[in-house]
């Protein structure tokens, strides 16, 4: 198993004496001691997972010298990095830690490694053996950098918002707390996030384990501490979780929360003595397939873009809001001498434009798994990215006839081809029937999407696939052939690149695979790709998945392309999966800025 060793900004190589070292609660005087004396922590968060590790020690620098003076960082289970111990060691930040094992943070599965699901019928957040195998290794490997034995963790958080969960197992977050202890010692802080509700505060803190609380700007500050301290009588207050912006879903407007709003009520906070973790610092990206998603109503997948209206862009850009929260922040400490850090150099590289170049079921190397009846992502052990279903047409269907999913077992979108004529959509809880003609023995093709599993709540055991029988007409199809497709390693392996003929493929309706070629111009500078006419699909720059593109439902409209994912010197490959249709232009366009705020049609 690799390892989560976190550059933490954890500052010391060489270890300070830890004799000399405390971080406590002082129940007395309501508030944090470190080394004997009161302290008031002022951070930020900030996920590893969602920056280039190139420019992990830009974003923390800029985070310093906004005048932080810790950061809080989640741990997710699905996703670990063996580097980001080293990086900061001069910034002088100090660490809160969120090693879960749920994480929620609009990542899929909440951060649980979708492997869980092969258990039938288990209650995720609750099911304690594999949960306890992770910790272990990781709380074992986190024990020297805390504070007290000459690190920077100060406090390390039990689960994760767990009274929003509906099992509200005390048991189990006994057992977690002892888990904690038994690895990370009796001396270092160990607390707990919840919501700000009785209900949310009740099933989710446990003696023993420090309750603190989240909100945001539409809340009041006295009414959430007065609850909070219903909780908690003494020590400090503290907000874990305060929101400097939000999240946003396809289809939605995009998420924005007021500069003056969230300055005004730091400050208010700060001058009550309490500790705030502004809940984002800097977002940054949803590159690949790591995206969440909730379920409310229906099931709504959280966009490629992380921006979270943070005071750091997607792209580590100081915005208004970082200035407007640096002001406060020096009316409560010193804040370090020098220049901010400036934004990271953009280009606009121009167009790009594209040929077709392969169709999806070559993508499948080790060739499909036969079955009677559909097979869930999680059953053939293909967790993220698509799957293709393939069967035949069991009779002559002349007229348009419908073909149903009855339990709504789209999961999460599927894109039906007859003889490798694009038919049409179907996409969980709003598009369960669509119609289709074709002959007895024409091959039926559904390639399903898996949008990103459900992140937050009661529906977090989200299987993907087709979950249960179709049905065209009155027949159940049956006899499926379904291919696993590595469309990564393909690219990565530049397969679709070699495949590339020097004609074009004829264009057509339904999911087609394009490349071309970015030409090196001597910089390799921050860019933004917008893909005007395209669909919805995933863009791959070289061979890092850059995410989703979806800009006729929006709101975003561009992709994040760091840097360091191009080459200055060499041609860049570009490879497009679209999934319903390309324009005739095939163009994509590389721009010096972000469009994150232009929702389109919701179809």
């Amino acid at each position: 198993m690799t390892f989560v060793l976190l550059s933490l900004c954890l500052l010391p190589v060489i270890f300070v004496l830890a004799d000399s070292r405390s971080f406590s609660i002082d129940y007395k005087n309501n508030c944090f001691q470190k080394d004997g004396k009161p302290f008031q922590y002022i951070s930020g968060s900030i996920h590893y997972s969602r920056i280039p590790r190139e420019y992990w020690k830009d974003r923390l620098l800029k985070m310093y010298m906004t005048g932080l003076n810790a950061i809080q960082v989640y741990v997710p289970w699905n996703f670990h990095e063996t580097y980001f111990l080293n990086l900061a060691n001069q910034t002088g930040l100090l660490v809160i830690l969120r090693p879960g094992p749920y994480i929620c943070a609009e990542w899929e599965m909440g951060g649980l490694p979708a492997w869980l699901l092969q258990k039938p019928n288990i209650i995720l957040r609750s099911y304690l053996k594999p949960a306890s195998e992770w910790l272990a290794e990781l709380l074992t490997k986190m024990r020297p950098w805390l504070y007290q034995n000459g690190g920077n963790i100060i406090s390390v958080q039990v689960e994760n918002e767990y009274g929003s969960y509906f099992a509200c197992d005390y048991n189990y977050m006994r057992h977690l707390h002892t888990l904690f202890r038994l690895f990370l010692g009796e001396d270092v802080i160990l607390f707990t996030t919840d919501g700000n509700t009785d209900k949310e505060m009740i099933c989710g803190t446990l003696e023993g384990l420090y309750a603190t609380i989240d909100f945001g700007t539409d809340t009041n500050i006295t009414a959430a501490f007065i609850r909070q301290r219903r909780f908690e009588p003494k020590g400090p207050l503290v907000n874990s979780e305060f929101y400097t912006g939000w999240l946003d879903h396809w289809g939605e407007k995009h998420a924005s929360v007021d500069t003056v709003k969230v300055s005004k009520m730091l400050g208010e906070m700060l001058s009550m003595g309490a500790s705030v973790n502004m809940y984002m610092f800097e977002g940054g990206t949803n590159f690949g397939y790591w995206n969440g998603a909730d379920h409310d109503s229906r099931f709504r997948s959280v966009v490629t873009s992380y921006d979270y209206n943070a005071p750091l862009s997607e792209a580590g850009d100081p915005t208004d809001k970082l200035l407007a929260i640096r002001d406060v922040i020096k009316n409560f400490r010193d804040i370090p001498v020098g220049p901010m850090p400036p934004a990271t150099p953009k280009f606009a590289y121009g167009f790009v434009t594209l040929q077709k170049v392969s169709l999806l079921d070559t993508l499948s190397p080790q060739g499909p798994v036969r079955s009677q009846y559909p097979l869930t992502f999680e059953e053939i052990k293909q967790y993220y990215g698509f799957m293709l279903y393939r069967t035949t047409l069991p009779r002559n269907v002349p007229e348009p006839t419908p073909l149903i999913s009855p339990l709504n077992g789209i999961h999460d979108r599927a894109y039906v081809s007859v003889n490798g004529v694009y038919q049409g959509l179907m996409e969980r809880d709003t598009a369960l029937v669509m119609n289709v003609t074709g002959q007895q023995g024409d091959q039926l093709d559904i390639l399903v999407e898996n949008m990103g599993r459900i992140n937050f709540g009661s529906y977090i055991n989200d299987k993907k696939g087709l979950l249960g029988n179709l049905i065209l007409g009155n027949d159940v199809l049956t006899d499926w052939s379904i291919y696993p497709l590595d469309i990564d390693t393909a690219v990565a392996n530049g397969w679709l690149q070699a495949a590339h003929s020097g004609s074009a493929m004829e264009a057509g309706d339904g999911p087609m695979i394009y490349s071309g070629t970015l030409k090196s111009t001597g910089l390799a500078w921050d860019t933004f790709v917008k893909l005007n006419g395209w669909t919805k699909g995933q863009v791959w720059v070289n061979e890092v998945n850059l995410g989703r593109y979806w800009p006729q439902r929006g709101p975003q409209q561009t992709l994040y392309v760091p840097g360091p994912f191009l080459s200055a010197t060499q041609p860049n490959n570009i490879t497009v999966l679209e999934l319903e249709r390309a324009p005739s232009h095939r163009r994509i366009l590389f721009m010096d800025r972000p469009q994150l705020n232009n929702t389109g049609q919701k179809t």
